[in-house]
């Protein structure tokens, strides 16, 4: 198993409550495996990983009060035709353990959140039930993630995307942190996540770089 990636220290720390120095400080770190990279903010300190030299990264003036998650600098470390996704807010809760109350589903290659899964994420695995599914997998920086998505979210009757969480909470063991990342402009998703018991600890945006190659200079010849 290779060395753990530092920005699961970051994570990890914030689900024990313990927080970068609240300074407009930017940390950057190496860039995520699977050719992504991203930015996080915590409050008050960003961290990049990326493969931008530190130097390069703070000569566009990001900081720990926003800037990180600007745009422009995205636009700057993903480069002109580089993919950017979505502002989400980063949560954590603790597994329950116990019995699982959902068992796998194996015919749900197709479904748009398992690929999305597959594409940022690794060692996914894919629960559910008639209620909706649930994605598990090794996520940014190595950390455990957890997803899910209603069959039919629009039919009436609440609680069952809470329900849903909180089942798929037993299949994390009892205590261990799981993550989520939840865009907050889907406020219905959001409002479950934290009626389970999921904590905001930041925000994140993952990127997958399509940067053009450095020029060299041209030989000159006497």
């Amino acid at each position: 198993m290779g060395e753990a990636h530092p920005l699961r220290g970051y994570f990890l720390d914030a689900a024990e409550g313990r927080f970068p120095p609240v300074d407009g400080g930017v940390t950057v770190v190496p860039p995520l495996g699977g050719g992504l990279e991203g930015s996080v903010a915590f409050t008050g300190h960003a961290v990049v990983a990326t493969a931008r030299s530190a130097a390069e990264v703070k000569a566009q003036g990001p900081d720990g009060f926003g800037e990180s998650m600007g745009p422009d600098f995205l636009r700057y470390l993903a480069g002109p035709g580089g993919w950017i996704g979505c502002l989400d807010a980063t949560l954590v809760a603790r597994g329950s353990g116990g019995p699982a109350q959902l068992g796998p589903l194996d015919d749900a290659d197709g479904h748009p959140r398992v690929q999305h899964a597959r594409e940022v994420r690794t060692d996914v695995s894919v629960y559910g039930d008639a209620r909706g599914l649930v994605t598990l997998a090794q996520g940014l920086a190595g950390r455990r993630e957890l997803s899910i998505e209603l069959h039919r979210p629009d039919e009436p009757g609440p609680g069952r995307g809470r329900s849903l969480i909180a089942d798929a909470l037993t299949l994390v063991p009892d205590g261990e942190p799981v993550f989520a990342a939840v865009s907050p402009g889907n406020a219905r998703s959001l409002r479950a996540f934290l009626a389970c018991g999921f904590t905001p600890i930041g925000s994140e945006v993952l990127l997958r770089p399509n940067r053009p190659a450095p020029a060299h200079p041209v030989e000159r010849r006497a």
